[in-house]
């Protein structure tokens, strides 16, 4: 057995001081590894404080305190170390970094709900006042291209190195996303953000269909096995919704191909960038702003527009101007925390953090718009939901 013992920044290894395991030591008893050494010189330049004695703690598989079925890694005796004035055991300066990582992600997934369930409430507001997805889509993306332009022109972010290629390798993720993004506004225009969000939690269910029947992708059986309460909950809240729509329930359903697709470009074409999160999906926006702009001018137009909005401010007042600001900020912050939190987590922790992202919003949509639900609905919901986080982790 070989025992590692650190006292601050330098180390000791002791072989084999523990010749029997008949000896039982009780894990939390103090035992003396080393005995208290003089102060003197020595001949060979260990560089260690000798001033101080130095004992193990938490020590596991000494003797009997391990069942003999259990080993711990390369048969490694695993102890930490503290010096007799010291109460607790001196820590390796990877477990502060590690401590200060957890909390940067869990910052970042009370940011991205918060930022997400803020959206929705004020994108449904500004869409039952002003019913035009289409200029609403490309908003929320011109306000996130404004906001990078100015934080890269400020320089309070780096702004990211491209080239060509790199615009060719983004324009397809851009189309997909665009499509994904004017579908599941058009769908919350015609019903509710509860019931939007429920058919969008079906998007695993078309990832695997895609990747297995275009991609030539298979998955363990578990991953087929998940799609099943997934359709069905779909299925279920679809057919008790009391204000079903055909569009919205549409709309809802192309988002959720378009964003796989997305996906699956992103991940193709990505391979090698170096471009961080945040700044990815900045250029995402804008280039998906590029291919937005003529078709909303094209399918409903700055006439319509005008009088919508006329419309709008007779009923509502100036505040819609406000309104329609906030969902675009906020658009593009929730999304742009997404992506940046992507750069610190797996993809199985991005996929349960959106799964409980989308319980967030459809609970938090039904208790502000007072959305009428039945049981069923509910039970329907949850089940689509369930099988969501099984497929994540499933997945993995």
């Amino acid at each position: 057995m070989i025992s590692t013992v650190k006292q601050s920044a330098f180390t000791i290894n002791g072989c084999d001081f523990i010749r029997s395991k008949s000896q039982s030591l009780a894990s939390s008893r103090r035992i003396s590894v080393l005995p208290p050494l003089p102060a003197m010189k020595s001949r060979r330049s260990s560089g260690v404080s000798i001033s101080k004695p130095v004992f193990a703690s938490s020590v596991e598989s000494f003797g009997g305190l391990k069942r003999s079925n259990e080993k711990t890694d390369s048969g490694l005796v695993k102890c930490k170390a503290y010096e007799a004035d010291r109460a607790e055991p001196i820590e390796g300066p990877e477990s502060k970094t590690e401590v200060a990582r957890k909390l940067k992600i869990g910052v970042y997934f009370a940011t991205w709900w918060f930022l997400n369930v803020i959206f929705n409430i004020y994108n449904k507001k500004v869409l039952n006042a002003f019913p035009f997805p289409w200029l609403t889509s490309t908003l929320s993306l011109a306000a996130g291209s404004l906001i990078m332009l100015i934080s890269w022109a400020l320089r309070i972010a780096e702004a990211p190195k491209t080239d060509l290629e790199f615009w060719k390798t983004l324009f397809p993720v851009a189309v997909a996303h665009t499509i994904g993004h004017v579908a599941a506004t058009v769908s919350m225009s015609k019903v509710a953000v509860s019931f939007t969000h429920i058919i969008k939690s079906g998007e695993p269910a078309f990832s695997v269909l895609v990747s297995r029947f275009l991609l030539g992708e298979s998955f363990p059986t578990a991953v087929y096995l998940s799609l099943i309460p997934i359709i069905g909950g779909c299925g279920l809240s679809a057919l008790t919704e009391l204000n079903f729509n055909w569009i919205g329930f549409s709309g809802a359903m192309i988002s959720n191909v378009a964003f796989v697709f997305r996906n699956i470009f992103s991940k193709k074409g990505m391979k090698g960038k170096s471009v961080s999160g945040m700044n990815y999906y900045a250029c995402l926006s804008m280039l998906s702003l590029l291919i937005l702009t003529p078709f909303a001018i094209a399918v409903e137009g700055p006439q319509m527009w005008a009088l919508g909005f006329e419309k709008a401010v007779s009923q509502i007042g100036p505040q819609i101007v406000w309104w329609m600001a906030a969902q675009s900020v906020f658009y593009h912050l929730y999304n742009q925390v997404s992506y940046m939190s992507l750069d610190e987590i797996s993809p199985l922790t991005f996929s349960i953090g959106n799964t409980m992202k989308r319980i967030s919003v459809i609970v938090s949509s039904i208790i502000i718009f007072r959305t009428p639900v039945q049981p069923v609905n509910a039970l329907g919901a949850a089940i689509a939901i369930l099988g969501t986080f099984l497929y994540s982790q499933a997945k993995q």
